[in-house]
């Protein structure tokens, strides 16, 4: 999960989570499980290597008959009965069996348990098995023409017109049409990158070329929802005629500030790797693009007004706005910009010959230095008796209770890193 109380009776994730769950959205139980396979990595400590196979073992439970992972795993008999987890039952009836591909779930676990499956060199047959099967579906579920949806129930996905192009809507609805939007094109939540990023990485593991073919396929689909002139960026996701739509009711259909800066990311690695023109010639038509969108505070819209280019926000009733002034507090309707470090990184790729796109860097012994020791240190005074690290903070999911000091899983991963890399640093 995200966060524990310091006496460990009230667990969240993206809402409130049972003693017999596990999350699985970052940083949740697969970002633990490869803190743990890190520190391993680091230290040789065969107690870290067996704690990460702990954390497969308990991923491999909650994969789904469709080859993913939803937003949590149950544990319990009487809540297992709701999903159709492979290691229980390959027969799905009525049980629950949707993959989901956002905010990087699926995702997550798989390149997890890739890099175990590598550590171990393949000596696991059920981990081995279950990456397998798991990036099968991730093929599976890539519609023709090079996207993915958002979430995926095993069965085949619905045609699409491969060479079809981005284009604006000759009208759009001001209001939610409250429709399903789960089988969309879509890039929201890094859904795409994230898969383009797994796949990148198991074919680099595997050697297997139709997980390089898959993830250029992924590309193209980003070279074809880039809309043209006079917004040439992305919206968040797209219908079956590639137009902008409406997901939940807090994200119209617009082009987006937040999704697009990843995919632009996106699009430099996958020319990094390929060499193909398409994708850097789609990042210097979208970033100057992006560049004058930014708003007097240096950050960028989530939402731009499909074709007026007009910053759009939502009230806290869930009405369109052109203001700022009273959008929820839930969702970020403002978002940080990267352009910087695209603009440098677009201008790295561009002074490159093709035979230095892609290097594999190696990786470089680590050094002791007093920042190191310094954050070490910290670390170590900071556990308590039990060895959790307690800090100041609130459960967004039980706002009335009375918790103060909370256990986090993020700062046991950055913490876990630091203390690992102290110790490989003295070891040198």
């Amino acid at each position: 999960m995200f966060r524990i109380s310091e006496d460990l009776a009230q667990r969240e994730g993206e809402g409130k989570v049972g003693a017999t769950t596990a999350w699985i959205e970052p940083p949740a139980t697969p970002s633990v499980g490869d803190a743990y396979l890190n520190a391993y990595q680091l230290t040789s400590d065969p107690i870290l290597l067996d704690a990460a196979k702990e954390t497969a073992a308990a991923l491999l439970r909650g994969q789904f008959v469709s080859g993913g992972w939803g937003e949590k795993i149950e544990f319990a008999d009487r809540d297992r009965r709701q999903y159709a987890y492979r290691v229980d039952s390959n027969e799905v009836g009525k049980r629950h069996n949707t993959t989901t591909f956002d905010d990087d779930k699926t995702q997550s676990v798989i390149r997890f348990l890739m890099r175990l499956d590598i550590a171990i060199e393949q000596s696991d047959p059920a981990i081995h098995e279950a990456v397998m099967y798991a990036l099968d579906g991730v093929l599976t579920s890539q519609y023709p023409n090079g996207a993915w949806p958002q979430r995926y129930d095993g069965s085949s996905p619905p045609v699409s017109t491969p060479n079809l192009k981005a284009s604006y809507p000759s009208t759009w609805s001001k209001t939610h049409p409250k429709q399903k939007y789960d089988h969309y094109y879509t890039l929201n939540d890094g859904t795409i990158s994230d898969l383009i990023a797994t796949l990148l990485d198991a074919f680099d593991h595997y050697q297997d070329k139709r997980y390089f073919d898959a993830a250029m396929r992924g590309g193209d689909f980003l070279v074809l929802a880039q809309m043209p002139s006079p917004q040439p960026g992305w919206a968040q996701q797209y219908d079956q005629q590639m137009q902008p739509a409406w997901a939940r009711k807090f994200e119209p259909p617009a082009i987006s500030g937040g999704e697009s800066q990843q995919v632009m990311r996106t699009l430099l690695l996958l020319y990094r790797r390929s060499a193909n023109p398409r994708y850097l010639q789609a990042v210097q038509k979208a970033l100057p693009y992006y560049e004058s969108c930014l708003r007097d505070d240096g950050r960028l819209a989530r939402f731009y007004e499909l074709q007026t280019n007009r910053p759009l926000y939502m009230t806290r009733k869930y009405k369109l706005t052109y203001s700022d002034a009273d959008v929820p507090n839930h969702y970020s309707f403002v978002v940080g910009s990267s352009l910087g470090r695209i603009r440098n990184e677009l201008e790295k790729v561009e002074s490159l010959p093709q035979d230095r796109l892609w290097v594999q860097r190696e990786l470089k012994p680590t050094r002791l230095s007093k920042t190191l020791t310094e954050q070490a240190t910290r670390a170590v005074a900071t556990l308590d008796a039990r060895g959790a690290w307690v800090e100041p903070g609130k459960l967004k999911t039980y706002p009335d209770a009375n918790v103060s000091r909370i256990i986090s899983s993020k700062t046991f991963i950055i913490n876990l890193k630091t203390l690992a890399t102290y110790i490989a640093a003295t070891h040198e």
